[in-house]
């Protein structure tokens, strides 16, 4: 039977892409005798040296994505000390691209992790919008980083969205003067609540634009100035009873009033 070869996978990082690698080609041989063992996040000479002794007691094939450049060149130095054939899987794609790109690397280990959690974290926090607009369950009020309250067409979902593309997970409450308030939204810190208003004129132009695309008459009563100034008013009432920030959105694009809101958050020590 063929002596068998323990593969080391060596990473500064996570050691993940090292494993599949090995496994890809690995896979290439039939019956092959072999042991994958994955040491991730090496930091310091130590470790290093401990596994390379330890290899040096095995049928050993080393491979490794250290990007740290002391650390890479200690490896090969010991590997070469005992004669253990170590394979570089990073050095040569990053000096094909310093040399196509023409700048200088990074060496810092884990970006494409810190890359993917990032992803995953935007993806959660859209997810999370949708799962929370417009009051559709009050128990994301209390899970959320921030909660949009105001009357409808103060542009909530569109806020909510774009903020959930920069990993914030938002919840958006409309108030109505006919649905009582949900009790949660006392039950957080008005810090992390953000209040949404708008010019009755405004908001008037816009809900007979909604209407419109709607196929209903402009007379419904939505859309008329009473009922909107009824509504402002109460809501009005409901955020000075919470004490939170108050964002008048008449005039501003939802990316102006995003920045307005991620600045009054971070203010309030608020950390992305």
């Amino acid at each position: 039977m063929d002596r068998r070869l323990v593969i080391y996978v060596i990473s500064d990082s996570i050691g993940e892409t090292g494993e599949q690698v090995v496994k890809a080609a690995i896979s290439q041989f039939d019956n092959a005798n072999y042991e994958i063992r994955r040491f991730p996040y090496i930091s310091d000479e130590e470790q290093i040296l401990e596994i390379i002794n330890e290899a040096a007691n095995e049928n050993s094939l080393i491979i490794f994505t250290i990007v740290i450049p002391y650390l890479r060149e200690l490896l090969i130095k010991a590997t070469q000390k005992y004669h253990i054939k170590a394979v570089d899987l990073m050095t040569p794609i990053v000096e094909a691209l310093i040399e196509s790109l023409n700048k200088a690397p990074k060496n810092e280990p884990g970006l494409i992790r810190k890359l993917d959690e990032k992803y995953f974290r935007r993806v959660d926090a859209v997810e999370f919008a949708v799962k929370y607009d417009d009051g559709k369950d009050p128990r994301g009020i209390k899970k959320a980083d921030i909660v949009l309250i105001g009357v409808s067409r103060t542009s909530k979902t569109p806020l909510s969205m774009y903020l959930a593309h920069k990993n914030l997970k938002v919840a958006n409450v409309p108030l109505v003067p006919e649905v009582p308030v949900p009790d949660e939204l006392f039950q957080i810190s008005p810090k992390k609540i953000i209040a949404l208003t708008t010019n009755p004129i405004k908001l008037n132009e816009i809900r007979q634009e909604r209407l419109k695309a709607l196929g209903l008459k402009n007379e419904a009563n939505y859309a008329s100035m009473e009922r909107i100034l009824e509504e402002l008013d109460y809501a009005e009432k409901i955020m000075k009873k919470i004490g939170c920030p108050i964002i008048d959105v008449s005039s501003k694009a939802v990316e102006e009033s995003a920045s307005i809101i991620l600045d009054i958050i971070k203010k309030n020590g608020y950390e992305q």
